[in-house]
């Protein structure tokens, strides 16, 4: 049994609660929140207790952290919980800075302990199946990726204002969806963003629809496309070309029913946001987590992959800043020690 202290009781922290009550080889113990009422809350649907983050690493009886809090501190509380001699899995991503994450990246490996960074859609099962058919060759070489990324409504401003921009916030879930099905990083990344759905977030500075393609080094193109709207529910797909045929993953709809009469075909929209399109994403992950803490095995995600997914945004930032392709050795070598 892993008991679980549980960093962050927001709204993802809450998913993540229920994924850990839910499998049969963890126990959530612990858990804190800079907001009380919402730890309070939290603690009280779970018969666990409230306790300071500091006091959740220090506990020797917690063997493992999960860290959702707000991406400026999870650094430091990856580097805390390590050196204490926990296992941990943190939010995505994991920092905002990319010299920052190499930092602690150093640091963390240093003790030795796992930490698995959580890009849940790795698990969701549509996408972990498109995985494993690419890698039995049923395509044959895979040539050129699309990932589709639409979600039904823009964020409130004051929420992009600290999420570090589209890039690092939205779309990095698509950068490491990328590594994961091509196996390797790209070489140069070109990315183009507008704020054409809410002026207020490009005067925040960020943008709210972008397109990214990247190039590798054997000839292999990927495209992103992301948006902060779609009003027909939340979007995600993905589609892989190969050498000989196509995998394909669509979205997951609100139900199966498709109406065929003389006036058309009508069916159903896709399921309105992540809570529903991804719970099954993140049961898996937990139970892959559970799993790898447990047996010694090797986290599924390391910091590695989650370096590589930041490294990929401060590219596509600067990118779409600048106007010109980065290649992906520009943002590394400067923060390569």
């Amino acid at each position: 049994m892993l008991r679980i202290g549980l960093l962050g009781a927001g709204r993802i922290g809450r998913v993540h609660a229920q994924a850990i009550i839910s499998h049969p080889q963890s126990q959530l113990c612990a858990l804190s929140d800079a907001n009380s009422e919402a730890a309070e809350s939290l603690a009280a649907e779970h018969d666990a207790t409230v306790r300071s983050s500091e006091e959740i690493i220090a506990d020797p009886s917690i063997d493992a952290v999960l860290i959702a809090t707000p991406t400026d501190t999870h650094s430091d509380l990856i580097e805390a919980a390590t050196r204490a001699g926990k296992a941990v899995l943190c939010e995505k991503p994991v920092d905002l800075d990319l010299e920052r994450a190499i930092a602690c990246k150093s640091i963390a490996d240093a003790t030795g302990q796992p930490v698995m960074v959580g890009f849940n859609r790795r698990f969701d099962p549509s996408f972990s199946a498109l995985k494993s058919a690419a890698d039995r060759d049923e395509i044959g070489a895979a040539e050129m990726l699309s990932i589709t990324s639409f979600d039904p409504a823009p964020p409130p401003v004051s929420y992009v204002q600290v999420s570090g921009g589209l890039f690092r916030d939205m779309m990095i879930h698509d950068f490491d969806m990328a590594n994961f099905l091509m196996g390797q990083l790209p070489q140069h990344i070109s990315a183009v963003g507008t704020s054409i759905i809410d002026p207020e977030i490009g005067r925040a500075g960020d943008v709210d629809t972008a397109v990214v393609t990247m190039s590798y080094a054997d000839g292999k193109i990927a495209v992103i496309k992301n948006s902060r709207r779609s009003v027909y529910g939340y979007d995600q797909r993905i589609e892989l070309l190969g050498s000989g045929g196509l995998l394909q993953a669509h979205n997951i709809l609100e139900n199966s029913v498709v109406k065929s009469t003389v006036d058309g075909v009508v069916g159903a929209k896709p399921t309105y946001f992540f809570l529903e399109r991804y719970m099954p994403a993140y049961r898996a992950e937990w139970d892959a987590f559970v799993t790898a803490a447990l047996s010694g095995s090797a986290m599924p995600v390391t910091l590695d992959d989650g370096v590589a997914a930041l490294a990929m945004a401060e590219a596509a930032t600067r990118s779409a800043q600048s106007g010109r392709p980065v290649a992906m050795s520009e943002v590394l070598k400067p923060v390569a020690k």
